[in-house]
């Protein structure tokens, strides 16, 4: 089955090219079939290539999935457009009431900043604890995810001397994992940090699990029973160019940032990059939506019931 977006949403287009199945909204009203809820809260500054990159991803798996695009309620985004954002997001405030089978939160441009400071910190705190009762499954990326085991078990974050940057090997250390289920023992993942979670925080007791990790980019995939979550610290749902469009803006912005390692070819950054990812990243989401499938109630009010 294809994903379930609006129709005018500018994802669909860019699917559509791609040949990944979107479903129309009128089509999906006559299939007798209950659809899996996925909530977005999209904390990144460009939104529709976030909306774009995690749509591909969900909507590539064999069932059908309505995506409910999510802000937070008084937070506004200055790199998209008002119209966008009035069209197609719902404020948290508006759907809490709701349901999902699965709830994703992605990465922000704030993880320099103390998590107390940033400006909406207490409605995602609100929003984590609501995911326990609202959603059958969680899965944070990247600064949403530093931001979920800082608030669900105290763990800090540390400032890196340097940003982590680049196409990094990481490993396979739990290939019986319903999450890594198809994975390779090693693979490459994009990162963009520059701050970063460690392993010898993780709570004795917590249940967590490190599912990826690496030598040179450190914690990569957390695995979360108690909390029903994933905790992605890097960015397996990038495109191709993600990293590369970094690398210019912080340059124009005179950061001090170095070419994306192992990215552009004899790291050249006139060479067009490899995608060394994408066959992983839809493993592991769409391992994730099966997981979800396989063990969310068939009735949705009943989510948040156990």
């Amino acid at each position: 089955m294809p994903i379930k977006i609006p129709d005018d949403l500018p994802a669909r287009a860019t699917l559509d090219a791609e040949g990944v199945m979107v479903m129309r909204e009128a089509d999906a009203v006559r299939q007798d079939i209950r659809p899996l809820r996925i909530g977005l809260l999209n904390l990144m500054p460009n939104k529709i290539r976030t909306e774009t990159q995690l749509a591909r991803l969900l909507g590539a798996t064999p069932l059908q999935v309505e995506l409910t695009l999510v802000k937070i309620t008084n937070h506004v985004a200055r790199n998209t457009p008002s119209e966008h954002i009035i069209s197609f997001y719902r404020d948290w405030e508006d759907v809490r009431s709701e349901r999902f089978d699965g709830f994703i939160v992605t990465g922000a441009p704030v993880e320099t900043i103390p998590f107390e400071q940033v400006t909406y910190w207490d409605e995602l705190r609100r929003i984590f604890d609501w995911t326990q009762t609202h959603a059958h499954a969680c899965f944070n990326i990247c600064w949403g995810a530093q931001a979920a085991v800082h608030h669900f078990h105290g763990m800090p974050k540390y400032l890196l001397p340097e940003k982590a940057f680049g196409v990094y090997r990481h490993r396979n250390l739990s290939p019986t994992s319903p999450y890594l289920r198809g994975f390779s023992d090693d693979f490459a993942i994009p990162v963009s940090r520059w701050t970063e979670v460690r392993r010898e925080d993780i709570p004795a007791g917590s249940g967590m699990t490190v599912l990826m990790d690496s030598d040179e980019a450190g914690l990569c995939l957390l695995d979360d029973p108690a909390h029903r979550s994933l905790h992605m610290f890097n960015h397996i749902e990038y495109d191709s160019s993600s990293l590369g469009e970094e690398y210019v803006r912080d340059r124009a912005a005179e950061k001090p940032i170095a070419i994306p390692r192992d990215y552009f070819p004899k790291d050249d950054p006139a060479h067009q990059p490899e995608n060394r990812w994408r066959s992983h990243a839809h493993l592991l989401f769409g391992n994730w939506i099966n997981q979800i499938y396989q063990t969310t109630p068939f009735d949705i009010a009943a989510i948040g019931s156990r």
